[in-house]
C-alpha cells in the first residue's frame, strides 16, 4: 500500500538525497505496517521522534509500535524544538 511520509526540521537529513528539500517521500509499505515499522529504515533516532501525526490526528507515543496505517495515509514527523 501507498503511504506518505514528512519528516520535519533535522528529520529531513534522515531522507533519501532527492526526496530532502520538498521533506516528503511517498513509500510502499506492507499492510498493516506499524508506524514504528515504517520508520525503522529511515535510522531515526527515536529520542529525536517527537510529534507523530496521521492524517493531522496526534499519536501518543505508547501507541505508534502498534497503530497501523493504511492506504493514503500521511505519517508526519517532528523533532522536538527549541527556541526563545
Amino acid at each position: 500500500m501507498k503511504i506518505t511520509l514528512k519528516l520535519f526540521a533535522s528529520l529531513t537529513d534522515y531522507l533519501p538525497p532527492d526526496a530532502r528539500r520538498s521533506n516528503i517521500v511517498e513509500l510502499e509499505v506492507d499492510s498493516g505496517a506499524s508506524i514504528l515499522q515504517i520508520i525503522e529504515p529511515f535510522g531515526l533516532p527515536m529520542k529525536l521522534v517527537h510529534l507523530v501525526l496521521v492524517n493531522g490526528h496526534y499519536i501518543n507515543p505508547e501507541d505508534r509500535a502498534t497503530r497501523s496505517l493504511v492506504e493514503g495515509d500521511v505519517l508526519a514527523i517532528w523533532p522536538p524544538i527549541a527556541g526563545g
